[in-house]
């Protein structure tokens, strides 16, 4: 799987199923090196990204608002 994984949803229950999957799947590969954190941005009200981020410590999810 890549990073940055970019998300559109289309209502609230997507929503939380789509982060909650990708936010695994960005766990999985920090576990691997164990040098990143994950970065979860909002861009707007439907769309998402989550990276793996070398500012976040390793173990903490951070959450950023970019609009």
């Amino acid at each position: 799987m890549n990073f940055p994984l970019t998300l559109t949803v289309s209502d609230r229950h997507s929503m939380d199923s789509e982060l909650d999957a990708a936010v695994a799947a960005a766990k999985a590969h920090a576990l691997i090196g164990k040098r990143h954190g994950i970065l979860v941005t909002r861009h707007g009200a439907d769309k998402f990204t989550v990276d793996l981020s070398e500012t976040v410590p390793f173990g903490l999810t951070r959450e950023h608002q970019a609009w």
